[in-house]
């Protein structure tokens, strides 16, 4: 496979993005951050791009007022930096069908739940979270998947087990799974540049 060109989708901190950046920068990732994309113009992921000297765009419904344009105008700005992979990274949008088409089997998210337990619509956040500490869980972790037009429905690529403890509360759930994210997203990466993992 050619060499892995990301475009990374962004809404928040981009904490995810910035453990797949520094994998590249250590030479643990052979792969290039070819451009972050944002539907939300004040997205520290949009500071840290620049911090990065990766281009960086705000694109959202406030320039595209339907789906279908800004569905577009994401696929247009992709296709520009040459990307071959999207990456997912705290994305607060779904992602529209024009982006999904181009990049058929090539657009990844990072869930914070061991799917397919606590996936679909709303279950993003502290809401995983605060699902699986209801659920009496004994363990948790995170999840890489593909992305299709069913939330949190594409095919697992990757997953990192964490326990959870009686004493858990959202915060130390979240932080114990977020650490784990931050290896396994990177990791799965180097495994689709190395052909480990097809994703055909």
């Amino acid at each position: 496979m050619e060499k892995l060109r990301i475009g990374f989708l962004a809404s928040h901190n981009g904490s995810n993005m910035q453990a797949i950046i520094d994998s590249i920068k250590r030479g643990e990732l052979d792969a290039i951050p070819a451009v972050v994309i944002s539907n939300n113009s004040n997205a520290f992921a949009l500071e840290r791009a620049r911090r990065e000297g990766i281009p960086a765009y705000h694109i959202s419904s406030k320039q595209y007022p339907t789906e279908e344009e800004l569905d577009k105008a994401i696929l247009e700005t992709l296709i520009k930096h040459n990307v071959n992979i999207v990456c997912l990274a705290g994305y607060m949008k779904k992602v529209g069908p024009k982006v999904l088409n181009y990049f058929k089997n090539r657009v990844l998210n990072i869930h914070p739940a061991l799917l397919p337990k606590f996936g679909g619509k709303g279950m993003f956040g502290k809401f995983v979270h605060e699902a699986v500490l209801n659920a009496g869980e004994k363990e948790s972790g995170c999840t890489v998947h593909l992305v299709d037009e069913i939330y949190d429905h594409g095919r697992i690529l990757g997953q990192k087990i964490v326990p959870v403890y009686p004493d858990d509360t959202v915060e130390t759930l979240a932080q114990r799974v977020l650490e784990q994210e931050h290896k396994l997203y990177p990791e799965v990466l180097q495994k689709i540049a190395k052909g480990e993992i097809v994703l055909d």
